[in-house]
């Protein structure tokens, strides 16, 4: 495959499920990406929504679109969004990830961190998609090691996608609030962590003590990231799309590997 039919890489700032009945800049930065390169052949997503023990990956061929969230408008509930799932490919997947164990899971389906985005970004759900669970028994090295095994597919027409926050602190959310310092610190470093390909920053995020505590109090919204900047070669670019904190301490930064 030619390096122009590669698929990129694209980590997503989702932020609030909101975002997927409202239109704003970081929904309208999705529609973009979502027009900007040739349709891939499916979308292998790594959602902060799906932790498990150990790895799994959807294998039905129709998944369900999970409403995993309380105390939304029904507007939200009502969203279906029925893209098929891909049983070969998350066949392919375990065969990729061996000698690894990886579940072949017939239960989850598409959770919020996945439609939300999916929803403003193909919107007529054509495209099958697969999601690949995060294993929190692992470090964040880890994490970012899998990702460089899954960088592959990218050149067999499947765009990796994963979808998180770099600062997510749900406890800290202050309406109207521009962005506590702690939280911006944090995102600026790790901003600029990922334009520099600094892989020991972004790994060992821990090391910015106060800031990367409070920015990220657990790690499931942060360590997607990692899986989309393990899959870089020395070929692609890294562009930041879109930027911004939102609710004083929820970063919305969508970063682009192509």
């Amino acid at each position: 495959m030619t390096q122009s039919q590669r698929m990129p890489a694209i980590f997503v700032g989702h932020g609030s499920p909101m975002n997927a009945i409202e239109n704003n800049i970081y929904t309208q930065a999705w529609e973009a990406l979502g027009q900007r390169f040739p349709a891939p052949k499916a979308i292998l997503m790594i959602s902060a929504h799906w932790m498990t023990r150990g790895v799994a990956v959807t294998a039905m061929k129709q998944p369900q679109t999970i409403h995993d969230f309380g105390g939304f408008p029904q507007a939200l509930f009502d969203i279906q969004y029925p893209a098929p799932g891909d049983p070969a490919l998350a066949q392919h997947i375990t065969q990729h990830l061996a000698p690894l164990p990886v579940v072949l899971d017939q239960q989850w389906g598409l959770d919020h961190g996945t439609w939300s985005v999916l929803v403003k970004m193909y919107p007529q759900a054509q495209i099958p998609v697969i999601q690949l669970s995060l294993d929190l028994t692992q470090p964040a090295s880890w994490h970012f090691e899998l990702g460089q095994r899954l960088a592959a597919l990218r050149d067999e027409g499947v765009m990796l996608m994963a979808s998180g926050n770099v600062v997510h602190n749900l406890r800290r959310m202050a309406f109207q609030s521009p962005g506590f310092d702690w939280a911006h610190r944090f995102n600026n470093v790790m901003r600029k962590a990922i334009l520099e390909d600094d892989t020991e920053k972004l790994v060992n995020y821990q090391q910015f003590g106060q800031d990367a505590a409070l920015s990220v109090p657990t790690s499931e919204h942060f360590l997607p990231l990692l899986y989309v900047m393990g899959s870089k070669n020395g070929h692609d670019k890294t562009e930041i799309v879109v930027d911004g904190m939102d609710l004083g301490a929820i970063s919305m930064m969508t970063v682009l590997i192509s």
